[in-house]
């Protein structure tokens, strides 16, 4: 049981993480340990619907060998919620590239206190309480998070 003042990170999955971690080579990347972290439940993890969405239509059209392993990991590793509604996203504007405005709306509504993308360059959440890391980093929080404990 976790104590009180150490909650389990909270941490919203971007598409480009989900596909490295359910195409990788390797069961050391970065990518892959993240939704390991989930799936042993060091961590929350959440994606949205159009991740999912993204993610499989990719992973159809370059690695069709990797879809197996990407339903694997979503069953035992991703919270999925919905999608932001339209009208949720005017408040947002010019915080995200607009393609990404959807899931940076989305991890700031489910609480997420890291949004773990390749892309951090197409996020500026500003005074958001979310921080945009890459897989590496992030591994290196929890390393750190861990060793306060």
């Amino acid at each position: 049981m976790n104590p009180p003042d150490h909650p389990k990170p909270r941490i919203f999955v971007d598409s480009d993480v989900l596909f490295a971690g359910s195409a990788s080579p390797s069961e050391y990347g970065a990518s892959l340990l993240v939704l390991r972290l989930a799936e042993i439940t060091l961590i929350d993890a959440l994606t949205s619907e159009q991740v999912i969405a993204e993610v499989e239509r990719n992973l159809e059209e370059k690695i069709p060998r990797a879809i197996p392993a990407f339903r694997h990991l979503v069953s035992r590793c991703l919270d999925v919620v919905r999608d932001p509604d339209p009208e949720e996203l005017p408040l947002f504007y010019g915080l995200a590239d607009p393609k990404d405005l959807p899931i940076l709306v989305a991890s700031f509504r489910e609480s997420c206190q890291y949004l773990v993308t390749f892309n951090t360059r197409h996020y500026h959440p500003g005074e958001m309480n979310v921080s945009i890391l890459t897989p590496g980093e992030f591994i290196l929080r929890v390393r750190d998070l861990l060793a306060h404990i």
